[in-house]
């Protein structure tokens, strides 16, 4: 792996990577999107979603907003199957040194390395730092 882009932030993702009820791996996706770029900030959380909920082989998602739901943070949100409401990804949007940082929460059993590389293929993605 290499050095992640963001230290302080990739510490932290991996803080709340802390075993709990299911196992987590984790991903920073850094983009080139300002502040000012929220609309297509949130086409590419759409974007991520679907390259997770594949990888995960968990069927059709649908993002779930956390600014509708009091158990949640603004910006903060979770991919959910369409069958049954079961958790497939969690994230936050995060505004750091003038442009986004998704951070994203997912089961593990994903094939991290194949993730990785799917999703730096998307448009706007300017590197992804792999949190085990």
């Amino acid at each position: 792996m290499s050095d992640p882009i963001d230290t302080d932030l990739y510490e932290r993702t991996k803080a709340l990577l802390e075993p709990g009820d299911i196992e987590l791996l984790g991903m920073v996706v850094h983009t080139d999107l300002g502040g000012q770029e929220d609309l297509e900030m949130q086409e590419l959380t759409v974007d991520l979603n679907e390259v997770i909920a594949e990888h995960a082989g968990k069927g059709e998602s649908y993002i779930h907003a956390g600014n509708e739901d009091t158990d949640f943070s603004s910006n903060q949100f979770q991919g959910r199957t369409l069958d049954d409401e079961e958790f497939v990804w969690e994230c936050q949007q995060l505004l750091r040194e003038g442009t986004f940082d998704l951070v994203f929460y997912y089961e593990a059993g994903v094939d991290q390395a194949s993730l990785g590389d799917d999703v730096r293929a998307l448009d706007a993605v300017r590197d992804v730092t792999l949190v085990p």
